[in-house]
């Protein structure tokens, strides 16, 4: 297998649909694969090992799941059902496991299930360069820029020193965005967080405020002032993260699943049921559209705020 035709393949993964919602299972599976493969030199990984932090992954960066016990082994759907032109799952025995089993991880523990990218795809990405460029394929194709760099450290991969080998091929190239969206956002919310106010500035430069999209770049949201919003860096990551989130009358929600301690941490709860601030004068509320689909793909719903 060349660069080229990994690089198509992993552009071409079939994305799962789970009641509507995206499902980046498979993509958070190859990133670990990765983070392995950059720190030992083999993707070889009994399910076993994987269940734990590749379930964490999905739970962090992926919708949430309402049911506890699934919570705990999500990592069986993208163990069984990555595609076999990448991937090989075998039993204990040895024996060869198609994708047509349950994905469970009980069923896969007891027949001690174990898989490995293919022998050709791990001499591909032993090269740093496209290893790097297979990676930021994922990171483009299913999330957001602020989430980068945690999902780089929760896998164990440093992109940094090989940015300049990043490839993408050119059918899948990450949509461009429109220059000027970020600077409209932020006029258009007076340069000041819509959840919490902040407007701090060094001299006349805002600093700490940026552009944040509803509906993600990656997940086709158009670059239009009715999918941002102005928000300080820490909501905007608690907003990519799914620990906050709007209401369909544009007042915020913190999520059930959030903790915190300290009187700083506390004041993220404090934001839920305030009113987002609405923007300028002659500049559009964020779209119903937008606010729904955040609401379904990146919100950290609990049970309690299912129902």
């Amino acid at each position: 297998m060349t660069g080229d035709e990994l690089m198509n393949a992993l552009a071409t993964l079939r994305r799962a649909q789970i009641g509507n919602r995206r499902a980046p299972h498979k993509p958070l599976l190859m990133l670990w694969l990765f983070g392995r493969l950059a720190a030992c030199g083999s993707t070889a990984v009994a399910y076993d090992e994987a269940e734990e932090p590749v379930s964490r992954l999905i739970n962090d960066f992926g919708p949430a799941v309402l049911s506890r016990s699934r919570a705990r082994e999500r990592a069986a759907m993208p163990f069984v059902y990555l595609e076999r032109d990448l991937w090989e799952l075998r039993g204990r025995d040895g024996s060869v496991i198609g994708p047509d089993v349950p994905a469970r991880g009980g069923w896969l523990r007891a027949r001690g299930a174990h898989g490995r990218l293919h022998p050709r795809i791990e001499k591909v990405l032993a090269d740093p360069g496209t290893l790097a460029a297979a990676a930021r394929l994922l990171l483009d194709l299913h999330f957001t820029p602020g989430l980068e760099a945690a999902i780089c450290d929760a896998v164990g991969l440093d992109l940094a020193d090989v940015e300049d080998a990043v490839y993408r091929p050119s059918a899948k190239k990450r949509r461009a965005r429109r220059a000027g969206f970020a600077e409209e956002v932020l006029q258009a919310y007076a340069y000041a967080c819509a959840m919490c106010g902040y407007d701090g500035a060094l001299g006349r430069h805002p600093v700490g405020l940026e552009a944040a999209h509803v509906r993600w770049h990656s997940q086709d949201g158009p670059d239009d002032v009715n999918n941002g919003l102005a928000l300080c860096s820490l909501h905007h990551t608690l907003f990519d993260l799914g620990v906050l989130g709007l209401m369909p009358d544009l007042r915020i929600q913190v999520s059930r699943l959030y903790v915190a301690r300290s009187p700083a941490g506390q004041a993220v709860d404090a934001l839920h049921g305030q009113l987002l601030a609405a923007p300028r004068p002659g500049r559009p509320l964020v779209d119903p559209r937008f606010v729904f689909w955040h609401g379904r793909q990146v919100f950290k719903r609990s049970a309690a705020q299912a129902s």
